[in-house]
């Protein structure tokens, strides 16, 4: 038989624990925001060689007391982005200029309205 007995209070045991547990579930809601947000990309980017699209990723990061989701693509074409000629346009090697079009930012806007909004459930719940 194993028992223990213990004086005082539990209390900075149990706030510790707590506080762990939401930042586990924070990290839980920025991946499944980030995963999200790259089928978000995916399905947005306009397709040529689908390349652009399906080279889309993320990543989770903790940066001191806060967290970042950082979403890449990496096809480059002749060192510049592809993602970003398509959202900003691009100048052509004759003169020309191929007009941008923004499919990032309507893409991504429900995501960032859900991570933030499961983010502040965790935060203000008891």
């Amino acid at each position: 038989m194993i028992s223990f007995s213990s004086r005082g209070s539990f209390s900075k045991t149990e706030a510790y624990l707590k506080r762990v547990s939401k930042q586990d579930f924070i990290m839980g809601v920025l991946h499944a925001g980030g995963q999200a947000g790259v089928s978000a990309l995916i399905a947005a980017t306009p397709l040529d060689s689908g390349l652009a699209a399906n080279s889309w990723s993320y990543e989770v990061r903790k940066v001191g007391k806060g967290y970042t989701i950082e979403w890449r693509n990496t096809d480059i074409e002749n060192g510049f982005p592809v993602a970003i000629m398509l959202q900003y346009g691009y100048g052509t090697g004759t003169g020309g200029y191929v007009q941008g079009r923004d499919y990032i930012n309507p893409a991504m806007r429900p995501i960032f309205d859900k991570i933030a909004s499961d983010v502040w459930k965790a935060v203000t719940s008891g």
